[in-house]
């Protein structure tokens, strides 16, 4: 288990910063751990926390900052690579069949898919590579990325904040990190589900 606070308190800003941005949109920072991190970031801004970290808004205003550059530049990295996979064949690890449901994807359900990511390991970190290789707009990624980076980079330091003055949070905050990650990973796991049952050719499983 990473020990996020210990990281957070020899870091600072700085590394909380570029672990958010590398979660949020490079391809190696997926296994980061990006909702405790910024539960626990929360918590070290706080009186009970310390103030290890500096107040509230600056925190989580850096969050902020980190997450919607962080999904700027994986829609870039995405978008350059876009062209390159429609005329690759398909093997065992590429279909470009995908590709092309990605983009009907996201002309459908970009803007929910966008925001909802943010709150999802793995996802968080695909999405928007995903959303600049289907080619969505723009000016509307720009947009629910800004959304998705105040719901989730504010949202969740800001709850770390208030609920580690809780005394059973503040005795338990590894076990606490531990359960945010848990409960984050269910629709990772239920989505993959649906995805090895789509590509068996039965049902999707319900949940």
């Amino acid at each position: 288990m990473f020990n996020v606070e210990s990281w957070l308190s020899s870091g600072g800003l700085l590394l909380l910063a570029a672990i958010v941005f590398a979660e949020s949109g490079l391809l190696i920072g997926f296994f980061l751990p990006g909702d405790s991190l910024l539960f626990i970031a929360g918590f070290l801004s706080s009186s009970a926390g310390g103030h290890i970290l500096p107040s509230l808004p600056i925190t989580a205003g850096v969050v902020f900052v980190a997450a919607v550059a962080g999904d700027q530049t994986g829609y870039l990295i995405g978008k350059r690579l876009g062209p390159s996979l429609f005329t690759r064949p398909q093997s065992r690890l590429f279909n470009p069949g995908r590709v092309v449901h990605a983009r009907t994807f996201f002309e459908r359900k970009g803007p929910t898919a966008v925001i909802l990511a943010r709150f999802v390991p793995v996802m968080r970190t695909f999405t928007p590579i995903v959303a600049g290789v289907a080619e969505m707009r723009y000016r509307t990624f720009v947009l629910y990325n800004v959304v998705g980076g105040a719901l989730w980079g504010v949202g969740l330091t800001t709850a770390g904040y208030y609920f580690g003055e809780i005394e059973f949070v503040k005795k338990n905050l590894d076990y606490v990190a531990v359960a945010i990650v848990v409960v984050s990973l269910i629709p990772v796991l239920l989505e993959y589900r649906k995805i090895r049952a789509h590509d068996r050719g039965e049902p999707s499983p319900q949940g």
